[in-house]
């Protein structure tokens, strides 16, 4: 069987479908293969992570008309407050804060588990006429030609398409069979992620803890939970993760702290290996890398969907304005135009959060007082800082229409 489309994406987590639904709105066909089946993507349980959505990915959704079945589910982050110190001994003197009063626009972003956003992304595409589904379905060979690429899957089918759009990870197979290599290191570390209930409320303030091992994220989601992203050195997070739920709780108590009261895990606890990894280009022949499979980056800000919607927003930009024009989609031209505004942007991003992992995991005394210093003469400056809030909310820089919150 062969079956044709304008762009065929490979991957269906949340770059992939969220690119599908904004060619799909403007006309494109668009089909969409992932090797999981699709119950095991819709299942509550399926990803344990949340997302810190900057306010740029929040206007993207809105564009793309699905904010109204994730708003009530989402919660607003109004502070983030930045502190480094070590397990048990609480934070140094010097510290960040970051106040959304200090920028016009509202909340910097919004905190929204997977289990709600997944599953509203596969009922838009359910619903998208333009935008066919395979799913428990591998891609295992690409071989592209002057007018498209055929794609065959491990069943034996053929796709046909004009553009091929990785979205399939950090361990790209579309990458890897378009001879893209990539570039990157392991940081010995794991996150270890969970949702904590507390007693208190945190009155939408996210808290990053700088720590020797790693950062601590605590990340407020709707009523009195916290999502918590903990990352340790992959040795001890192994034994951490070993043990009983009580146990658990007990080692991350005195690295939680205890501002919000008594906590206890709510739900499943899941690990994820940190590294970064950054394909050596975002295009090929026919080809383009989105997310993941072009940029893996440490969850030290939150930045990695982001990165990943400023991809979708970039590409889906590009190519619609190269249809309406009568350019053919997937020329080399119009693909160097993707990778221009995105490379640069997405490896600098990459590259700072990984300087800034190596700078605050770590217990070098002369690095802890130049660190805690810097974080003091930051907070103290109320341009610096607003420039800090308005770049974590997504306005800064070459903005794509859609995270501008307007339609293509």
């Amino acid at each position: 069987m062969t079956q044709t489309s304008d762009i065929l994406i490979v991957g269906g987590g949340l770059a992939g479908p969220s690119l599908a639904l904004a060619l799909a709105q403007q006309g494109l066909t668009v089909t969409i293969i992932d090797a999981l089946p699709a119950e095991t993507r819709a299942d509550g349980g399926f990803d344990g992570r949340s997302y810190a959505l900057s306010l740029a990915s929040h206007r993207l959704l809105r564009a793309l008309g699905l904010w109204g079945d994730l708003a009530d589910k989402a919660q607003p982050m109004l502070e983030i407050k930045v502190t480094d110190g070590r397990a048990g001994e609480g934070p140094a003197p010097f510290w960040m804060h970051f106040d959304h009063a200090e920028i016009e626009e509202g909340p910097m972003g919004y905190m929204v588990e997977d289990r709600h956003l997944r599953p509203v992304l596969l009922a838009a595409m359910a619903a998208e006429p333009n935008i066919t589904q395979i799913s428990g379905r591998a891609a295992t060979d690409q071989a592209v030609d002057s007018t498209g690429v055929t794609v065959t899957l491990d069943n034996g089918d053929t796709l046909r398409t004009r553009l091929l759009v990785g979205a399939d990870g950090r361990r790209s197979g579309v990458q890897a069979r378009a001879g893209i290599k990539r570039s990157g290191w392991d940081y010995n570390q794991t996150a270890l992620v969970c949702a904590i209930e507390h007693e208190l409320a945190h009155n939408g303030i996210a808290h990053q803890f700088f720590m020797p091992p790693g950062p601590l994220a605590i990340l407020p989601l709707k009523g009195n939970v916290s999502s918590i992203v903990w990352s340790e050195r992959t040795d001890q997070a192994a034994a951490i993760n070993a043990l009983d739920d009580a146990s658990y709780i007990e080692v991350l108590r005195p690295r939680f702290g205890d501002f919000l009261g008594e906590i206890r895990l709510a739900g499943k606890r899941f690990t994820y290996p940190l590294n970064i990894t950054i394909a050596n280009s975002f295009v090929a022949e026919r080809v383009a890398l989105i997310g993941d499979a072009a940029h893996g980056v440490h969850p030290i800000a939150g930045q990695g969907l982001n990165a990943g919607l400023k991809d979708v927003g970039a590409l889906a930009e590009v190519l619609i304005d190269a249809q309406r024009r009568g350019e053919d989609i997937a020329s080399p031209f119009v693909l160097d135009r993707y990778q221009e505004w995105r490379r640069f942007d997405a490896t600098s991003m990459a590259l700072a959060m990984d300087a800034f992992n190596k700078l605050f995991s770590n217990d070098n005394p002369l690095l802890r007082i130049g660190r805690d210093l810097g974080m003091g003469v930051v907070n103290a400056l109320p341009r610096l800082r607003r420039t800090f809030i308005r770049e974590a909310a997504g306005l800064t820089g070459d903005v794509p229409r859609l995270l501008r919150g307007e339609r293509l």
